[in-house]
């Protein structure tokens, strides 16, 4: 017998990680006493689209699906997924005993990008899991980027996972701008979705334990990917700002790079927070007019875990959307799939970087 894909994430908790979390863990994996079940003004991904409630897992597998159906028809449809994308070993290095290969990668029909590596583990013979590192370019993923603490993919790769850091400019509109249905935040998840197949492809990989990081734009990359491409196992998202909110500048999904792409408009919108001389626009317009928020995209990912690297623009007060996630996950029978850490700087430091790594160790098994 043969199961959708849909069905079959009902049965991954099957397969997922032990509910019982390491101690190091566990804290990030309960909101403060004060959240605790708050829910905010989120509407509930656990009501269909007609007012009905979901009840039963099998209740939900209709309810995702709809979910996703909105999304992709607001967004734009995916081409199909590559399976096996084409792939050019262009040179390598060693970085601290990490084999770290550029290489040029097929991320979307008629697109390779030169701006990729590849990172293997020093030791051992695999199936090792892995994770793709999402960001502006990809030399910050290993190291040579100017920001610090954004390096997960050689951190990650030192910790025994094979990793690829792919850089990604946001302005990004495929096949060009004049001819774009699909909006670039949700290309660049299609882009990490055919990252994802190749290294399942990879003999060394373990093509069921494959996970994708980012932070702030990275953050949102690797947060629609996650949730909009089954096959990823498990995500981490540095302070991308989880939620439409119109007093964080920076939460700026707004902007035409993200979802407020409009074809049809001659000259795209300011940048800036939407206002009556500067309104809102694209996909983005109609998701705020239909009340819709990014809790859609996080009722995905269950049961599947996830973990937010929040900062200034992931307070605790995130909560109030990440506990709609959790009650997701229960009707699911699952726990301790949702987790965050908090600090006051949008910047990621050494204390939170730590526990996203131990998150992806619990995460995947290792």
């Amino acid at each position: 017998m043969t199961f959708a894909p849909s069905c079959l994430l009902l049965f991954a908790v099957l397969d997922a990680p032990r509910a019982d979390l390491p101690a190091d863990l566990a804290p990030y994996f309960k909101p403060p006493e004060a959240l605790a079940g708050a829910l905010g003004k989120h509407k509930s991904p656990l009501i269909f689209d007609n007012g009905s409630m979901v009840k039963t897992p099998g209740d939900w597998t209709r309810r995702r699906e709809e979910i996703k159906a909105y999304w992709h028809g607001m967004m734009g449809a995916w081409p199909p997924i590559i399976a096996k994308p084409a792939v050019e070993h262009l040179d390598k290095q060693m970085i601290d005993g990490v084999a770290v290969t550029r290489i040029r990668i097929e991320t979307a029909p008629g697109r390779h990008v030169s701006d990729a590596y590849l990172l293997k583990p020093a030791s051992g013979s695999g199936p090792f899991p892995a994770v793709v590192v999402v960001y502006y370019e990809a030399g910050t993923g290993i190291g040579k980027g100017k920001e610090p603490l954004r390096d997960y993919a050689i951190q990650l790769a030192r910790r025994g996972f094979v990793t690829l850091s792919l850089g990604g400019d946001p302005n990004t509109y495929y096949p060009d701008k004049e001819r774009c249905r699909i909006q670039p935040l949700s290309f660049h998840a299609y882009e990490a979705a055919n990252c994802h197949s190749y290294l399942a492809g990879l003999p060394e990989v373990d093509k069921k334990r494959i996970g994708v990081v980012g932070h702030s734009y990275g953050g949102k990359w690797a947060m629609f990917a996650a949730c909009l491409h089954e096959p990823f196992a498990c995500g981490a998202w540095s302070d991308p700002g989880i939620v439409f909110d119109e007093r964080r500048p920076s939460v700026n999904y707004w902007e035409p790079w993200y979802l407020g792409f409009d074809p049809a408009l001659a000259g795209q919108r300011k940048r800036g927070v939407p206002g009556d001389a500067n309104p809102r626009t694209g996909p983005y317009r109609k998701m705020m007019a239909d009340g819709r928020d990014l809790t859609d995209l996080h009722a995905l990912m269950a049961p599947r875990p996830f973990f937010v690297s929040g900062g200034s623009e992931d307070p605790p007060q995130r909560w109030e959307s990440l506990n709609h996630a959790v009650a997701v996950n229960r009707l699911l029978g699952a726990e301790n799939r949702v987790g965050m850490t908090n600090r006051p700087e949008h910047a990621p430091n050494a204390r939170d970087n730590e526990v996203l790594y131990k998150f992806f160790e619990h995460a995947m098994g290792k």
